[in-house]
């Protein structure tokens, strides 16, 4: 992480939209993730064993979190991917006023992040190398601190964005998931996480370079979006 990151931060009127920046440090304001239940005709709260309950009823995430075409306004170009980490979305922008959304699982408390940066490189079945930071703290990591060859049980997935401040590897990555059911809910330490089938998709449609735009718990929405 660098201090050329920056917060996004609320504004006290909904339709200013702040696109200045504090350095990048994580976000505190937590908000309960809910699904509709097309039932009950209403919200309800979707946590961890929902969310198992759920995949292993129907193999997939609840219809919010699949891949579909969507409505959607903003300045950024096609091409530019827009994270939404309070609502768990992640937006590829279309021509034509629409963007291909994805479910995503974000991190969990005291990982959220909010900025500005770059799809830096990208990867097919990658290698998974946790940081040293995470090494220190969990003993599950520690033995794969010289690496974790890629495949379906490695935590990254089928394919993984590196995403960059400048030509700085900033650590956070979006990538797949060998636990599907996490979609739609806070429980990585700060990645992007996205079923493999979206994962890939996505990472066939992406250009190096590509801007992304991560707004997490708390942010203020950028640009109009």
């Amino acid at each position: 992480m660098t201090a050329s990151f920056q917060h996004l931060r609320k504004t006290k009127a909904a339709a200013i939209v702040v696109a200045a920046f504090a350095s990048l440090v994580p976000l505190i304001a937590w908000a309960q993730t809910q699904i509709y239940d097309p039932k009950t005709h209403t919200w309800v709260d979707y946590d961890k064993k929902k969310a198992r309950q759920y995949y292993a009823r129907n193999n997939q995430p609840p219809e919010a979190f699949r891949m579909q075409t969507v409505p959607f306004r903003t300045a950024e170009p096609p091409g530019t991917i827009i994270i939404d980490g309070n609502q768990h979305f992640l937006y590829l922008v279309q021509p034509g006023g629409q963007a291909i959304r994805y479910g995503i699982g974000v991190g969990r408390e005291g990982f959220g992040w909010a900025g500005i940066v770059r799809v830096g490189r990208t990867a097919e079945w990658p290698t998974w190398t946790p940081p040293a930071e995470m090494v220190a703290r969990d003993p599950n990591a520690a033995k794969w601190a010289a690496g974790m060859p890629g495949g379906p049980d490695n935590p990254l997935g089928a394919r993984a964005l590196y995403l960059y401040d400048g030509g700085q590897d900033t650590i956070y990555r979006i990538h797949g998931t060998a636990e599907p059911w996490t979609i739609g809910l806070d429980v990585s330490s700060g990645c992007i996480r996205m079923n493999n089938n979206d994962i890939i998709d996505l990472h066939s449609r992406i250009q190096i370079g590509a801007k992304v735009i991560v707004l997490m718990q708390g942010a203020a929405l950028y640009k109009g979006v």
